[in-house]
């Protein structure tokens, strides 16, 4: 069956969304933004993914004073944006219906196409001339191939991959690695200062900004990956962690992703900030990023491994220093205890 043959709730789940939250009537044009009592000069923003990270934008965008319209397939999340100031839009497309900027925060590059291109997608809503700020995390060939369809529909696009993580989104200190034509940068430029600490401009190509972010999450995934390697192996020798994490912390093998992740697994607390199925899929564009350029990357490789067998192990939706369990069950051993358990 062709994904445009779907309908409702069916489709999404297929891209990896829940049942249940597709089919509600958008409001009618104009509408939503005038609710929102704003001037008539102020830029309007949609944004749609309002997870942890989307979320996080779409209130600082509010804070700044913009207009912003939030679409979520989780009714709930659009809905918390409203009560924080902004409006709730029941599609993509509305989302997007008379939008000056248009941010896109979902999982993966086949969400991405869905929200953009499929059934009540933002791209036929959204005004000639607008910006689409893709910040989802995609191959590099899928920014570029994105960039020309939207220039084929009269919008310009930024290719405008973040890091930070939640905190960086809630506090308006993300770092983005953008990539694209001058005009959209001035266009969001307001946007951009809004939500994000850093913007790197990378050059006027749609696809620049996913290989540095490709780049980044290389290292990142080996990062934590390696922090609980190491953490597993001075337990399993018999040192206090939280000594052995203070010591590495001060030391010269100590990394971003050590100091943030490892009092995760110290306080034994996975709470979801970024869970494992994130590097499972963030490490296999990274991998897929090395076949299609014939490049070795047996680093990533193993990393991608590791966070397969804990994704296997029932942990995917776990926060991603969970990759500690999987060393905890081989050896015995308990980091958040600290020693063996009896």
């Amino acid at each position: 069956m062709e994904r445009g043959e779907l309908t409702g709730a069916a489709r999404w789940a297929l891209l990896g969304f829940p049942f249940g939250m597709t089919g509600a009537a958008s409001l009618a044009p104009g509408t939503r933004w005038a609710m929102s009592g704003h001037g008539d000069n102020v830029q309007r923003v949609g944004v749609i993914g309002l997870g942890s990270m989307g979320m996080g934008m779409a209130r600082r965008l509010v804070a700044a004073g913009f207009r912003v319209a939030g679409y979520d397939v989780r009714e709930a999340a659009s809905a918390a944006l409203a009560a924080a100031g902004g409006v709730q839009a029941m599609s993509p497309a509305a989302a997007a219906e008379a939008a000056d900027i248009l941010v896109v925060m979902v999982v993966n590059a086949a969400q991405v196409d869905a929200v953009l291109f499929g059934p009540d997608g933002a791209v036929a809503a959204l005004p000639r001339g607008a910006v689409v700020m893709l910040s989802a995390t995609v191959p590099p060939s899928f920014a570029g191939a994105t960039a020309s369809r939207l220039a084929a529909s009269g919008h310009l696009m930024l290719d405008a991959p973040v890091s930070g993580g939640a905190a960086g989104a809630a506090n308006g200190t993300l770092t983005v690695m953008g990539s694209g034509p001058p005009a959209a940068f001035a266009k969001a430029e307001g946007a951009l200062a809004a939500v994000a600490g850093k913007v790197y401009r990378l050059g006027e190509a749609a696809g620049v900004g996913s290989t540095v972010k490709t780049v980044n999450q290389l290292l990142a995934g080996i990062h934590i990956a390696a922090a609980a390697e190491a953490m597993a192996l001075g337990v399993r020798a018999g040192a206090d962690a939280k000594t052995l994490y203070e010591v590495i912390s001060n030391s010269a093998g100590a990394s971003w992703m050590f100091g943030n992740r490892v009092p995760h697994m110290l306080a034994g607390d996975y709470t979801p900030l970024s869970a494992v199925d994130i590097f499972v899929k963030d490490l296999g564009l990274v991998l897929d990023t090395g076949r299609e350029l014939r490049f070795p990357l047996p680093l990533a490789g193993t990393a991608h491994q590791l966070f397969l067998m804990a994704a296997a192990a029932g942990l995917g939706r776990e926060d991603d220093a969970a990759v500690v369990k999987v060393y905890e069950k081989l050896a015995g051993i308990s980091v958040s205890g600290g020693k063996q358990p009896p």
